[in-house]
């Protein structure tokens, strides 16, 4: 939802820019005027930051957050709306953040709501245990903060520098590495003159009192019944895997850990991060490993999970990257060199693999003969624009547009979308010649589309949904999980009319006189059965069209949540350059060996010295050479550089199968570079021998411009 204006906010009026500082080079960035003479301040203009009155209630925090409290440190704030796909995007980030800099920086979100149902506190809250968002929350419901910050678009960054002066704006998308560069590059003025007063944060979560519950499922995203072979698929998007139940809830399996990761492998080893939608093969189950940014399958009889697309990292192209000669650089790319773009839903149609790719509002299609994925329909903009699938150029206009799909759906001639921001249901045609059209929603609207939603049944341009997140199609109806009414509808595609089938509209669990749901987001269909992913519910529910629409819960006997992580867990390095090293023989010294790490850094780089390096040594097996009580756990540097020296004691003779893992921060040379994350582990073999002719090994690792 990137840029898109609320009707209400005022227009920003920009200050002139002083300093291309920090948050650059992404757009949005502003830096504010001052009042103050400083001229070392990094801010020489800058504002008296407005206050946080004004908002309903906090939440995941045991009271209300004064900012001049908080004087001593930075403040980031973060103007979001739950349902909004660029703010779940930067959530990550922000945490990354967070965690980087515990003392020195809080991150409060405040949310500024889109939809109706989104201003309710309860939701809120929902959401923030839902994306596992750390730091406190302010209901900003009637977007009093937002209009004293003079926001526009979600989301949008704001830093309060530890003196209280508004210092920096963003608007869009951002990524750790931009915000650490950021910080790295303004920290030292504050700490040289004393500004920052390292503290804790305010105590949020768990630490001020609130416990999540310990439930089977956990927000469940998306549902897959497959009647022929008597099974559901079940997306247990919050506990990161996939449980297997026969259509009467008598559970079979699960796939996956429970733990956030993208590792393939056996089921009991595979991990996955919040997947959503799936799709089912010939003995093959599609799932869109959604925060991974993934697609993977599950081979049903071998038992395994493998990568069949994306890179890991999201895919965040600029336009120019597509443009060549006035026309588009490439439609389609190799799968496992693709990067992709929150992944949310899939429909097998043959040997084509359709994926609801929510982050570039667009339809995307994957081919399963040959190695080829790329966009199918939407040029890319976020909007509710009916025509051809895909312009002459990306992010030309004259094309369809969609705004964060989110449920697939199909008649076999038919694409059916749940078009979740644009609260519509879209149809778009396997054969590219025809034009993508609105079954229902607002396309017909000359402006403010994605504005116009609400709970009206009813035909055509009167009908009125809230946020559909999934549809499926049965005997020539769509039932759509209307998400944010609390409701199941169903839509007659051929005469564009929408009824109420389930659900009076308000959040609940009730099952009969009047079935209740909370923001169901998944379903499917077998054997007479609607059966619903009710997300904030915890729970899959059933409606019985056979049987007087009849709404039950389906109990999945002996589903248990999955084990939590071992506290005493090594660290990971997600995403680390592998280096495999030649074995060598070392001979100790002194009772050590010695392990030299060597960092070619790019011309006009160095290591930076704030930021902390940290490395980790382990060895394969509980004995060894290798004293064991002096590896395995995280250490630091002392004082980062390029290069250092890690010393292991090491006693008698034998093989060892080492691995370093090594998370460093790298700047450009000067007063206006900016800084970058990175990390590699190196593989090791070595022999301890007193016969060998060295007591040291080079670990060598040249880093990427």
């Amino acid at each position: 939802m990137s840029r898109l204006l609320f009707p209400r906010s005022r227009r920003l009026i920009l200050l002139p820019v002083l300093l291309c500082l920090l948050l650059a080079p992404l757009a949005g960035v502003l830096l504010f005027a001052a009042d103050g003479d400083d001229l070392n301040n990094p801010f020489p203009r800058r504002q008296k930051a407005p206050s946080l009155d004004g908002g309903v209630e906090w939440i995941n925090t045991a009271g209300p957050i004064d900012l001049q409290r908080l004087r001593g440190k930075f403040v980031l704030l973060d103007f979001w709306t739950y349902c909004c796909i660029n703010c779940m995007h930067i959530l990550p980030e922000l945490k990354k953040l967070e965690h980087a800099y515990p003392n020195e920086i809080v991150v409060i979100g405040v949310h500024s709501a889109k939809f109706e149902t989104e201003q309710d506190s309860e939701n809120i809250r929902e959401a923030v245990e839902r994306y596992e968002i750390e730091h406190p929350v302010i209901n900003d419901a009637r977007h009093v903060i937002w209009d004293k910050f003079q926001v526009r678009s979600w989301p949008t960054l704001c830093v309060i520098d530890p003196e209280g002066y508004l210092v920096a704006y963003n608007s869009g998308e951002i990524d750790f590495e931009t915000l650490d560069g950021f910080f790295k590059k303004v920290m030292p003025y504050y700490r040289e003159n004393g500004l920052i007063k390292p503290s804790p944060p305010p105590p949020t979560g768990e630490q001020a009192g609130m416990q999540a519950p310990d439930t089977a499922l956990r927000y469940p995203g998306k549902v897959l019944a497959d009647e022929k072979n008597d099974r559901l698929y079940i997306a247990d998007s919050n506990h990161n895997r996939i449980v297997v139940a026969q259509l009467d809830g008598t559970l079979v399996e699960t796939i996956g850990s429970g733990q956030i990761g993208a590792d393939d492998g056996a089921y009991d080893k595979a991990t996955f991060d919040h997947p959503q939608g799936m799709a089912l093969g010939e003995d093959v189950l599609y799932v869109a490993d959604t925060e991974n940014h993934l697609l993977r399958s599950v081979d049903l009889k071998r038992k395994r999970v493998e990568t069949i697309a994306g890179t890991g990292k999201q895919a965040r192209p600029k336009m120019d990257e597509f443009m060549e000669g006035g026309g588009p650089k490439r439609r389609a790319g190799r799968p496992l060199k693709t990067a992709l773009n929150s992944p949310w839903a899939l429909w097998l149609e043959g040997r084509e693999l359709y994926i609801a790719m929510a982050g570039p509002h667009q339809i995307w299609r994957m081919s399963l003969s040959r190695p080829e994925i790329g966009p199918f329909a939407g040029n890319g903009r976020e909007d509710i624009v009916d025509g051809p699938h895909l312009p002459a150029t990306p992010y030309a206009a004259g094309a369809s547009s969609f705004a964060q799909p989110s449920g697939l759906a199909s008649d076999g001639k038919v694409l059916y979308v749940a078009d979740s921001e644009g609260s519509s249901i879209r149809a778009v045609p396997f054969d590219s010649s025809r034009p993508v059209y609105t079954v229902v929603g607002t396309a017909w609207a000359p402006q403010g589309r994605l504005f116009l939603f609400g709970d009206v049944d009813g035909q055509g341009q009167r009908v009125r949904l809230q946020h559909a997140l999934g549809v499926v199609y049965h005997d020539g109806l769509l039932y759509v999980a209307d998400t944010y009414n609390n409701k199941i509808k169903i839509v007659d595609p051929a005469r564009a009319t929408s009824t109420t089938l389930a659900g009076t509209g308000e959040p609940g669990a009730e099952d009969s006189p009047q079935a209740e749901f909370d923001e169901p987001a998944g379903l499917t269909y077998a054997a007479g059965k609607l059966y619903i992913a009710d997300t904030n519910n915890h729970a899959i529910r059933t409606i019985d069209l056979d049987n007087d629409n009849q709404v039950a819960t389906l109990e999945i006997k002996g589903l248990e949540p999955p084990k939590a992580a071992e506290p005493d867990a090594k660290p990971t390095f997600p995403g680390a350059e592998k280096v495999d090293l030649t074995a060598v023989e070392l001979k100790p010294v002194d009772g050590k060996v010695r392990l030299q790490v060597g960092l070619e850094l790019p011309e006009g780089y160095k290591i930076n010295p704030q930021a902390p390096l940290h490395y980790l040594v382990d060895a394969r097996g509980r004995e060894g050479p290798i004293d064991r009580q002096a590896i395995g756990t995280l250490q630091s540097v002392e004082q980062p550089a390029a290069s250092f020296e890690i010393e292991l004691p090491a006693d008698g003779a034998g093989r060892e199968e080492l691995t370093v893992s090594l998370a460093y921060y790298y700047c450009q040379d000067g007063s206006e570079g900016v800084c970058k994350a990175g990390s590699v582990v190196w593989s090791l073999p070595v022999t301890i021998s007193a016969d060998a002719g060295d007591s040291a090994v080079e670990l060598p690792f040249v880093v990427a411009d």
